[in-house]
């Protein structure tokens, strides 16, 4: 059941409050303070293999949190983080062609009166509780066994190849909130795209 617009306005309204006075005030305290964690996501690993004509991923993210990522999320912020996937199909005389794309989000969210970490899938909805980031992060970075692409809808005399990258999506949060997102280096959380061959 969807909740009264009035309601999600204010929600969404303390949201934006929260974030605005975290990213102030860890601003400032950071100036003050010599010990500032940039974070950074990596893709470590990822790999793809066939089972019933479908084929699946298996990947390893590396994702660390920055100063100000992490103290929002304390602070009640929620946070999405986002696997990107492309199946490219190459081309020798024409640009490559992206033939389908998966997005893979989760939310993270700290509830301090538990002091657990919630990480839910919006894909599935499914949702898992950890007592501490480190295995929250974790599991986050493991993907194993997902279905990306059934083999029929590929060309069988056509190579392909995948790309997988992982970030930090701030496009939920309020425009002002996004622009200072922007210009705020610890929030720009991407890794490099990491290419593979699809294996046929």
């Amino acid at each position: 059941m969807s909740m009264p617009p009035m309601l999600e306005r204010l929600m969404l309204s303390r949201q934006f409050v929260v974030a605005c006075l975290c990213v102030f005030a860890l601003g400032t305290g950071l100036a003050q303070d010599s010990i500032e964690r940039e974070g950074y996501f990596e893709v470590r690993s990822a790999t793809t293999e066939v089972f019933a004509g479908v084929h699946t991923l298996d990947a390893r993210l590396q994702l660390v949190l920055s100063s100000e990522a992490l103290a929002a999320l304390e602070s009640g912020v929620t946070l999405t983080i986002e696997a990107q996937l492309q199946v490219i199909r190459s081309r020798r005389f024409y640009v490559d062609d992206v033939e389908a794309e998966l997005t893979i989000r989760h939310e993270l969210e700290y509830r301090p009166l538990s002091q657990r970490y919630i990480v839910k899938n919006l894909n599935s909805g499914d949702q898992d509780s950890f007592a501490t980031l480190y295995s929250a992060l974790n599991s986050l970075g493991r993907i194993q066994g997902l279905p990306i692409i059934d083999d029929a809808l590929l060309s069988p005399d056509r190579p392909y190849r995948l790309r997988l990258r992982a970030m930090l999506n701030t496009q939920q949060y309020p425009a002002p909130l996004r622009l200072l997102f922007f210009w705020r280096g610890q929030w720009q959380l991407q890794s490099e795209w990491f290419e593979w061959s699809l294996e046929r």
